[in-house]
């Protein structure tokens, strides 16, 4: 009580300045927005800032998008830039084709990548190609976009990775975000490009949240297409990936740092164009390289990782031969324990590093 009176008496200002110093101790809490959330925000901005920008796929109107990335789209905007299509993907990805060619921004919207098997032929041959067969005359800006990739118990037809795929042709650009930064900064310049755009996102991702730094809350937020980030430094090994992978690569470089080792993570961002000069940077400096992927091996990303770094200057600097971490090369099972042995886990990832440097 004889404290309680002797703060009692105390001047105004002087408990008044207690208090502020005691708010000012309290860090501030970091921003959370999940991957669907950014990239609901980075297309709203694209949307209100440029009105060429129109959104149209599967369910993405009404029902606010399969997975919800387009909640609250439609009602902001109308029917007339946020588009209900029949399931017919040849046919709205024709028309997102042609709307591109006429001076419009679609966004084109793949339920699953794995339904843009239908229209590979509007993808590849009509956007990807008709910039050079114009002879620089015709650019169709638009952008497929879409869960890719394994979820969860989805089996063979719809748990392919089509980063390979795409990143194959000439003429298209691939990105494939992790995070929520990632995610937004990434669909805002695939919008703004000329070319065409393949954003690979991850189902299993949508709902994660992740710090939202403050740069990435601005309305000019943009990651610049073709450019990697290195999510950890480290000096013993470089460990490239993208997508969902890249969190795994994080949770094992964290295993690895408590015996010593120290590992350079890279995400890559762009599948196409790569950033090899990010990738071999980091090699010349740990002199070890894997790379991991949900995808395939057999012509893999990693395995274009590989085959450039064999061929250019970070090459005479390894160690050891560079390792793959992949998806096993089989289609994909429906059970659970099958699912979880052809998807590389953390341990996975742990066991090559460590193969890798000999430990």
């Amino acid at each position: 009580m004889a404290a309680v009176s002797g703060l009692m008496r105390r001047p105004l200002e002087q408990v008044s300045g207690l208090l502020r110093r005691h708010f000012h101790r309290t860090a501030p809490v970091a921003l959370q927005v999940t991957v669907r959330e950014a990239i609901n925000q980075g297309m709203d901005e694209e949307l209100e800032r440029d009105e060429k920008v129109f959104l149209l796929g599967e369910e993405v109107a009404q029902y606010d998008g399969a997975y919800k990335v387009s909640r609250g789209l439609w009602k902001k905007y109308g029917d007339k830039r946020i588009i209900d299509t029949p399931i017919s993907e040849m046919g709205f990805a024709g028309i997102a084709v042609g709307a591109a060619m006429a001076g419009l921004r679609p966004i084109c919207e793949f339920k699953t990548f794995n339904f843009s098997m239908q229209a590979l032929d509007q993808v590849i041959n009509s956007a990807a190609k008709t910039y050079y067969m114009s002879g620089g005359h015709q650019p169709v800006p638009i952008v497929f976009r879409g869960p890719n990739g394994a979820s969860a118990g989805m089996a063979a037809q719809h748990s392919q990775c089509f980063a390979a795929w795409y990143g194959h042709c000439p003429g298209l650009k691939v990105v494939s975000p992790w995070n929520s930064e990632d995610a937004k900064g990434l669909i805002k310049s695939a919008i703004r490009d000329d070319n065409p755009v393949g954003v690979l996102e991850n189902e299993l991702m949508y709902g994660v949240p992740f710090e939202f730094p403050s740069e990435a809350q601005s309305k000019d937020f943009l990651i610049p297409i073709g450019k990697a980030k290195i999510e950890r430094q480290g000096t013993h090994i470089t460990v490239v990936a993208h997508s969902r992978p890249v969190g795994h690569c994080l949770e094992a470089a964290t295993v690895l740092s408590k015996a010593g080792i120290e590992c350079e993570v890279i995400n890559m961002r762009t599948i196409r164009p790569m950033d090899i000069e990010t990738i071999e940077a980091s090699v010349m400096k740990t002199n070890h390289l894997i790379t991991v992927e949900g995808g395939w091996p057999q012509f893999g990303v990693g395995a274009e990782v590989c085959a450039r770094i064999m061929e250019g200057p970070a090459f005479n600097f390894l160690d050891a031969p560079a390792v793959r971490v992949t998806g096993a090369d089989v289609p994909m099972p429906y059970a659970k324990i099958l699912e979880d042995n052809s998807i590389p886990q953390v341990n996975d990832i742990i066991f090559a590093i460590k193969k890798t440097l000999n430990i």
